[in-house]
């Protein structure tokens, strides 16, 4: 942190456009209608933390650890991973797994997001998986822990955030260490020096402000990690019912989903005229094969044009739009659902309830009018 500069100033100053809940952390979001690029610009790329900002690192001073079940116990400066590893760079969404909670009917604890806590980037870095074969990765390994010098928000003690992900996903080839994106340096608010890249795994598994990684034997029990923190119940839960017997599974996988990013909502279209309909549609690791939109609600759809996948950026979301029938003055309702390559679509209501809000697909709905005269 800059002195007398409070966290707020600091992420006002940066992106002033969005939405700051109000939470002890630092956590804000885009409306969609600020989402309609291909790449999100920095200024419209929502913020999640789960505790206070850390110190600004020390460029001269920072290192990455790396280290557990490993031959070598790896530190290296910035400069050195940019030298001794291929620098690569790819196209991802980054969703938190809260994205859509506010949509449930039953509330739930966390934020309280509507959809924007979500962003496509190019990032670039080094594949994690070139950095571990460097250090000697043992064949017990089975999970990689992530640590960071980012703290509890006051009353509490300890890491704000420590996860980590199974080391399949660590040496998958699209899993980065980036200092890179859009382009640019790695903003502070965005992980600066370095963060974690884990394409299809929701944001929690993202860590940002990197210092050490440890490779394990068994899987990672950091700070939110255990529990029902980031993890979903293996069997239907009751609304607001009780949880205490079922066991969760951790998050790996985000689903498919669909977002209008125009018309806004409160639209006002003419009559007798096509109305136009974009935005993009995504999943975690398996994309998506379709996006049906509806102007009543959902009764009738009609099938938008889906861009080709980018080549070389599965994990990048994909733009579609569609060019509605004329319709008569009144009240209009558009819906947008995706399904993807396994056949899973939106629900058109909210996703299963669970006791943290996890990702909630449910269709988005957005209303507005058509009017004679315009």
């Amino acid at each position: 942190m800059l002195p007398h500069v409070t966290e707020r100033e600091l992420l006002g100053a940066a992106k002033p456009a969005l939405r700051i809940h109000d939470d002890a952390a630092l956590n804000a979001e885009a409306a969609p209608a600020m989402l309609d690029h291909e790449l999100t610009p920095e200024h419209a790329f929502f913020v999640r933390n789960n505790g206070s900002l850390p110190p600004r690192a020390d460029p001269a001073a920072w290192r990455l650890c790396v280290d557990g079940e490993v031959e070598r116990v790896l530190e290296l400066s910035l400069p050195e991973l940019q030298a001794q590893f291929e620098i690569v760079s790819i196209r991802a969404v980054l969703e938190c797994a809260g994205n859509g909670r506010a949509g449930f009917i039953i509330p739930t604890d966390g934020l309280q997001w509507s959809l924007g806590a979500v962003g496509c980037a190019e990032w670039t870095g080094v594949r994690m998986a070139d950095v571990l074969a460097a250090a000697g990765v043992r064949r017990n390994a089975m999970y990689v822990a992530h640590h960071s010098p980012d703290r509890a928000t006051a009353g509490a003690a300890g890491p704000a955030l420590s996860r980590g992900v199974p080391i399949a996903k660590a040496l998958a080839p699209e899993t980065l260490l980036a200092f890179g994106m859009n382009g640019e340096p790695l903003s502070f608010l965005h992980g600066s020096p370095l963060r974690v890249v884990a394409p299809g795994y929701p944001g929690s598994a993202w860590q940002k402000w990197l210092e050490r990684i440890s490779v394990l034997d068994v899987e990672h029990d950091g700070m939110k990690m255990t529990g029902t923190d980031y993890r979903l119940p293996r069997s239907p839960v009751a609304l607001g019912g009780s949880w205490a017997e079922i066991p969760f599974d951790v998050i790996t996988d985000m689903p498919i989903r669909a977002m209008i990013t125009s018309p806004a909502p409160g639209f006002v279209a003419p009559a007798n005229s096509a109305l136009p309909v974009r935005g993009f549609a995504w999943g975690g690791h398996t994309p998506p094969a379709r996006v049906e939109i509806s102007a009543d609600g959902g009764a009738n759809w009609v099938e938008a044009f889906l861009d080709a996948e980018q080549d070389g950026a599965p994990f990048a979301w994909r733009r579609f739009h569609a060019h509605m029938a004329p319709r008569e003055p009144g009240s209009l309702e558009l819906v947008a659902r995706a399904t993807d390559l396994r056949g899973r679509s939106q629900p058109l209501g909210s996703a299963p309830w669970n006791p943290r809000g996890y990702c909630n697909n449910g269709v988005q709905r957005v209303r507005g009018s058509i009017e004679n005269g315009r």
